[in-house]
């Protein structure tokens, strides 16, 4: 069959990469028929404001992404609260829960991740909470609560994110990180440490280099605490504890379907798997890059790129190259966003970052290696981010003089 000739697009998670996977096709004029199969009942949702802005402003946020008159205006068939069991690649077709089956010429699996778990929390079975998707987000609005004593595990963008909401809400917060910095996996040194004193600034008590060696519930006399024991002995007290320390890749169907899979599925340039006929996108694809590894990016840039490579593939249009790895995070009153290779070799600063300033700090950081500019960072200084992708894009050389030099406009020298 060839590709302008595809007559069905099963599409199998209903979350940022699905839609955007129906919207390039439409857009692409793709004129066959789109099936949106999703676990969850509802349709699809942005997840960024999940640890923002659901807790902190609940009825004025809204964040779905295509409303059920749109999908009906795009012609796309949604199943909801009915995922999918096994894959037939052979047969071109899937299993619902409900033994329903469903055929495909093209299969895109946008399947996300879950929460990685931590069984002794788990096993509390009170008072523990992680944050994936809606209905956890939900959960946390009662327990953000003025003057609750809340514990965070994880010192990652959603760690650090959701202490943010728990101080505004006037928690006491405390966050415990095993790693000897913040945002360890996504942030250079400089950063991470300029945003430990901003949260520690605001009386967020952050735990570096931390074990925890066990948890419990202990019986108060208005009801029940949790009581984490450090490998140190110290004993913290709180009302609730959010984890957050990473996803596993919901990439069961793919194995079982035989597909080549490492920590996810591995899928090529084209965002394909080893079977020709079945993609995979977003959280649950970890994509051939030009450095010739295979590598995972969690952002919502990535969910949407490789949302529109497939849709682009198999419509047989040529997609764009891939703009530098763009991400970004809202705490406390602070936005900072990042680009490109957060691993470079050098970091320089533009402008002043004063710790004492909180949110009126504004500056940007160049990631420099080779003297050439890989990667970059904005503090409140968003309007520059542009500039800063176009000068990685165009491989530009690192000229301290021109680069630091407040007074030059970073439009013109980009």
């Amino acid at each position: 069959m060839s590709q302008t000739n595809i007559a069905s697009i099963v599409i199998v998670g209903a979350g940022q990469a699905g839609a955007s996977a129906i919207l390039e096709l439409r857009a692409n004029k793709y004129a066959g028929k789109i099936i949106l199969v999703g676990d969850e009942t509802h349709l699809p949702y942005e997840r960024p404001p999940l640890s923002k802005d659901v807790i902190l402003n609940p009825s004025d946020t809204k964040i779905e992404i295509l409303s059920e008159q749109k999908l009906a205006d795009l012609n796309v068939e949604v199943i909801r609260g009915n995922g999918v069991v096994k894959i037939n690649s052979d047969a071109h077709s899937i299993e619902l829960k409900n033994g329903e089956v469903i055929a495909y010429d093209k299969l895109l699996l946008t399947t996300g991740g879950a929460a990685r778990r931590l069984p002794n929390f788990d096993a509390l079975g009170k008072h523990v909470y992680t944050l994936r998707n809606l209905e956890d987000s939900q959960a946390l609005v009662p327990v953000l609560q003025s003057g609750r004593r809340i514990i965070l595990i994880g010192g990652g963008v959603i760690g650090l994110e959701l202490a943010s909401s728990a101080w505004f809400k006037d928690c006491v917060v405390t966050v415990i990180e095993m790693g000897s910095m913040v945002m360890g996996r996504c942030s250079p040194l400089i950063l991470s440490e300029f945003l430990l004193e901003q949260h520690r600034a605001k009386g967020v008590d952050v735990r570096l280099a931390t074990q925890i060696a066990d948890c419990r519930l202990d019986q108060k006399q208005d009801g029940e605490e949790i009581v984490v024991t450090l490998a140190s002995g110290e004993e913290l007290r709180a009302d609730a504890v959010v984890y957050g320390i990473g996803i596993v890749p919901n990439a069961q169907l793919a194995i079982d379907a035989g597909l080549d899979v490492d920590v996810a599925i591995k899928v090529n340039q084209d965002c394909q798997t080893s079977n020709s006929d079945i993609y995979a996108a977003g959280d649950v694809a970890t994509q051939l890059r030009d450095c010739g590894h295979h590598r995972r990016v969690e952002t919502w840039e990535n969910a949407n790129l490789q949302a529109g490579i497939f849709a682009r593939h198999v419509m047989g249009v040529e997609h764009p190259k891939a703009n530098p790895a763009w991400f970004w995070t809202d705490q406390l009153d602070i936005n900072v966003q990042f680009v490109g290779d957060m691993a470079a070799a050098e970091w320089h600063v533009r402008g002043e970052m004063d710790t004492a300033k909180g949110a009126d700090n504004s500056f940007v950081m160049y990631g420099v290696t080779d003297g050439q500019i890989v990667a970059g960072i904005t503090v409140n200084a968003g309007k520059e981010m542009r500039h800063l992708k176009k000068m990685i894009s165009k491989n530009t050389a690192f000229e301290m003089e021109k680069h630091l030099d407040i007074t030059l406009d970073l439009r013109k020298i980009a």
